[in-house]
This record gives structure tokens, sequence and C-alpha cells, in this order.
């Protein structure tokens, strides 16, 4: 199974953020299945490639206590493709996401870290 982490502080208002990570997610062809608030699930719309390629996406969103604070997200993705090569096709979606994260001009990416 192949997994990419990345962890992002981004300064937005709380209230934008989950609409506009519904935004990057379309943008990149994923559509959200589930979303709680705080935890979204996107995955890679299926008819382009195989199924253990589909690409899902989870992000965990840590809601801060002021709300002038930067918001932290985790964001993890995996499909059921085995890594044998590094340029599999989760990274390659992994990489388009995280330069959609970074270079979305509604918020301002603080901090990323990839993993």
């Amino acid at each position: 199974m192949a997994r990419y982490t990345g962890l992002f502080v981004v300064a937005v208002p709380f209230d934008r953020l989950r609409q506009l990570l519904y935004d990057v997610f379309e943008s990149c062809g994923c559509e959200v299945i589930y979303d709680t608030g705080e935890y979204l699930m996107a995955r890679e719309i299926p008819g382009r490639i195989s199924y253990p390629k589909l690409v899902k996406a989870e992000v965990i969103i840590h809601r801060p206590s002021d709300e002038n604070q930067d918001i932290r997200m985790k964001v993890e993705m995996k499909n059921e493709e085995l890594p044998l090569q590094y340029d599999n096709h989760c990274r390659q979606m992994f990489d388009y996401i995280w330069q959609a994260i970074t270079q979305n001009r509604q918020w301002q990416v603080v901090e990323s870290t990839a993993g």
C-alpha cells in the first residue's frame, strides 16, 4: 500500500477552510466523500485509472483554540498500489495535491512538511 503524509499550517479563517479544501480536491480530480468538520475524506474520481490505483486522501484538521491562530492540517494520501517505483500514481497525486495546497492564493501556507 502506497502512503504519503503532509503536514500543513495555514492562515485562513476556520469557517472558510472546508470550502477551500473542497475546491482544492475538486481541482485535482477528486471528490469529497466524507466530512465531519474536522475530518475530511476525498477520493480520486473513478474511471481514469484502475481501481487499486485510486487514491484516497484523509485530512485531519486541528481546530485552533483561538480564532486568530493558524490551522494545522495533516493530509494522508494512500491507495492499494504497491510502491515498487518512486514515481508511482499515489506519489504523483500526492505531489499534485501538495502543489495545489501550497500554491492556493486563498490562504497563506505558514509551514509545510512532507513525510
